[in-house]
């Protein structure tokens, strides 16, 4: 198996170039990509159920089909070959393996995973493996879900099997991706599956959330052999006061503590922060909530932390006594911010993406730089970076997506900076390889490389794709967007 974390550290030779063995990748998650929805043993997650549920996606669609990759994994990887792709970053369904998040796995769902990391393998490309990207079983939610403590032992449980059966296939693992979205999203503004709207219902999932990742570390650990490694993967909210004064610097000191330090404290300093603690303490008891013990697990070393960067977050304080929602995270009449009141949103700039988002590759680079500083004994990866266009194809075929090249070209440049600067940025993973099911978004928001005809699930290899595997064989930017 081969690592993702090259031999050396060393900086980049040129003023374009990254440094050697930087890996380049592309991303995806089960529930966006797969389909297969009810095959082989799989029950439904809660986005199943979510996507089913009239008025909670748009258009109505579902992750039943997506981009069939269940069945066309073969071209699909056959096409990362193309790019020149040196590793692949996927999520593990927990419902295809493990399907009602408790007993013994179907080996059948297993088998999928082996054959497509067999055949990532045979093709050179390293296969990065994330146990969570969103996709609860149903069963579990029904039972309590994430705000409920044994959840998080069952997913240790859920990790340590998925590591005996692709161990000698996978070294490189992902506990969580995203916590924030899943906690915050998907039980504070419910614009995520599976929908809840309870503040302290939020509070408690976050904190098992944490707990899932460190003792699912601790049981990845105990099965995997000694060069394996172990991540987790943030979107880690870049904040910005929209002013210099004390009350708009108040409002991004609280978004600071429940959109990033409530998951960097535990996990990169063994503690909550006080402030965190203080801002929400009338909404969860935080001492009945943390048990003895639970930090101690948390706080576990990590080989490597996965960053998530799409936009910065520009707040300022809300005079009118309630938290703006638009926020780029989805419409709600609850907020996801969690004991943020009197909080407004606003957008950095006005180049934005069809996802509205605000396109500003500074705040990358403030986010890998401050990383470094505070933490520089961690390495970096940057695990999803990318956007989203209104693509279309051609009458000659071809998907012309400048905007995404440019795009691309000024976060990678970001990076490239935040490395010369001293960061140990490690790699670039692309969100994503393939159009898919974005969420509540359904199929209207493309942010892939390769352009996915739905109703033929034909491949189309976008201009920018083209541009991305230069860069990767360059290991460099060229000299313009």
């Amino acid at each position: 198996m081969t690592a993702v974390r090259p031999e050396t550290t060393a900086r980049p030779s040129t003023g374009t170039s990254f440094p050697t063995g930087f890996v380049w990748g592309a991303a995806t998650a089960a529930y966006q990509v797969e389909g297969a929805a009810a095959e082989d043993g799989r029950t439904p997650s809660i986005w199943d159920t979510f996507s089913h549920t009239p008025g909670k996606v748009l258009n109505g669609d579902t992750g039943d089909i997506a981009a069939d990759h269940y069945h066309r994994y073969r071209d699909d990887v056959a096409l990362m070959k193309d790019l020149g792709l040196k590793a692949y970053r996927f999520s593990v369904s927990w419902s295809r393996v493990q399907p009602t998040g408790r007993g013994p796995a179907v080996e059948r769902g297993l088998d999928f995973y082996r054959w497509l990391t067999d055949e990532l393998l045979a093709a050179g490309i390293t296969p990065v493996a994330t146990l969570y990207h969103w996709d609860l079983p149903q069963e579990l939610e029904d039972a309590g879900g994430w705000p409920h403590r044994d959840t998080a032992h069952r997913f240790a449980e859920y990790a340590e099997m998925t590591a005996r059966a692709l161990g000698d296939r996978v070294g490189v693992w992902t506990t969580l991706n995203e916590p924030w979205c899943s906690a915050f999203l998907g039980y504070g503004s419910g614009v995520h599956a599976p929908g809840r709207t309870d503040p302290a219902a939020t509070l408690r999932a976050a904190h098992h959330l944490n707990l899932a990742h460190g003792q699912a570390v601790g049981a990845l650990r105990s099965v995997l052999p000694a060069s394996a490694q172990t991540s987790i993967t943030l979107n880690l909210h870049q904040v910005r006061p929209l002013t210099g004064s004390p009350e708009d610097a108040e409002a991004a000191r609280r978004i600071d503590a429940v959109g990033n330090r409530i998951f960097t404290g535990p996990i990169l300093d063994g503690a909550y922060p006080q402030d965190l603690l203080d801002d929400t303490a009338h909404l969860v008891d935080w001492g009945t909530l943390v048990h003895d013990g639970d930090l101690a697990e948390i706080f576990r070393p990590l080989d490597v932390l996965g960053v998530n960067y799409y936009a910065p977050t520009v707040v300022s304080h809300s005079a009118d006594g309630a938290a703006t929602k638009n926020d780029g995270h989805g419409a709600s009449e609850h907020s996801p911010w969690t004991g943020s009141d009197h909080v407004a949103f606003h957008l950095a700039n006005d180049q934005l993406t069809a996802m509205n988002w605000a396109i500003d590759a500074s705040g990358l680079h403030t986010l890998l730089t401050g990383l470094a500083a505070s933490h520089p004994e961690l390495p970096l990866m940057v695990t999803e970076n990318g956007a989203a266009f209104d693509d279309y194809v051609s009458p000659e075929g071809r998907v012309n997506d400048p905007r995404r090249i440019a795009y691309l070209h000024a976060h990678l440049d970001a990076v490239r900076r935040a490395v010369a600067d001293g960061a140990d940025v490690r790699g670039y993973f692309l969100w994503s390889l393939l159009d898919n099911f974005e969420w509540s978004y359904g199929y209207s928001k493309r942010f892939g490389a390769v352009y996915v005809d739905y109703g033929t699930q034909r491949r189309i290899p976008k201009e920018s794709a083209h541009w991305y595997a230069g860069v990767i064989r360059a290991n460099a930017l060229p000299s313009a967007g």
